[in-house]
């Protein structure tokens, strides 16, 4: 009892910040929401950046013209929405969805998988490169360069939710989730934000701008996958697996772990397999 008591004090106070910014009648708009809006609208205004850099790109030919990306903001909103959701109901709660359907389209109550949105823009990706006569690893690497930014806002967002937080610890930065029983807590949400946002940005930053990795389809690409990957993986040994789930195999693997390890290959792959290569101007 003691030493549960000492937790208890150890527990920094979890700050009361609305998850709601402000409600007009039925409509509610959420941190949780605004996150994956700033994110999406930062990614193209960033990828519209990189390809006005002539330097960034072989023979300083960008391999299509920056109004490409205003007609894809569409197409990422749908893969990113609609994969992460059919995602999570596949890898994470499955059950629960089958035995309730009609929840399965109430997205503003949370449940997202990265894994699932991932995919799913990345089918957006190469559908709308195809269409547009687009080299496909240039048109994924723009996109990857800005994407970890929405990733740390949205982690920020599950903070402030109270979700997806971390184990029971006595480190002195623990906080009591009121969703998370009365222990101290790690924020692993906010590792995510900080690994998967800021790191893996600057990381990605210094490829695109120091290094001209943009000249090498792919690599930058994947950097940001092996990147999130290895990100996720780490967190994992940190944060409270989802209670429906638990862990696998009877031992320490999580659902994160297992599918942020493909991750990790294909990015290795993707960055030793690289080649410089030249690009002329797509008409799109």
């Amino acid at each position: 009892m003691s030493e549960y008591l000492a937790l208890q004090m150890a527990a920094l106070t979890f700050p009361n910040i609305d998850p709601v910014i402000f409600q007009i009648g039925p409509l509610a708009i959420r941190w949780y929401g605004l996150g994956y809006i700033v994110g999406i609208l930062f990614a193209w205004w960033y990828g519209k950046r990189l390809l006005t850099s002539p330097r960034l790109w072989s023979n300083g030919q960008a391999p299509m013209k920056p109004e490409a990306l205003d007609d894809f903001v569409l197409w990422a909103a749908i893969g990113i929405v609609a994969g992460g959701r059919i995602g999570y109901i596949l890898f994470y709660d499955l059950a629960r969805y089958l035995a309730n359907p009609m929840d399965m389209i109430a997205v503003w109550e949370g449940g997202m998988s990265f894994h699932g949105g991932l995919l799913g823009v990345t089918i957006a990706m190469v559908l709308f490169a195809r269409k547009h006569r687009i080299h496909v690893w240039s048109l994924i690497d723009v996109i990857a360069a800005g994407v970890p930014v929405g990733l740390g806002l949205v982690r920020i967002a599950n903070f402030i939710n109270s979700e997806l937080w971390g184990r029971v610890t006595n480190v002195p930065w623990a906080f009591e989730f009121p969703t998370g029983g009365p222990f101290p807590r790690h924020p692993s949400q906010l590792y995510e934000a900080l690994l998967e946002g800021l790191v893996l940005f600057l990381v990605l930053r210094i490829l695109t701008h120091s290094r001209l990795k943009l000249k090498t389809p792919r690599f930058v690409a994947g950097a940001f996958i092996c990147g999130y990957g290895l990100s996720r993986i780490f967190v994992e040994f940190f944060r409270e697996p989802d209670q429906q789930i638990g862990f696998l195999f009877g031992g320490w693997l999580t659902m994160g772990m297992v599918l942020s390890t493909p991750m990790v290959l294909i990015g290795i792959w993707a960055m030793m397999s690289a080649k410089p290569a030249a690009h002329a101007a797509s008409p799109a």
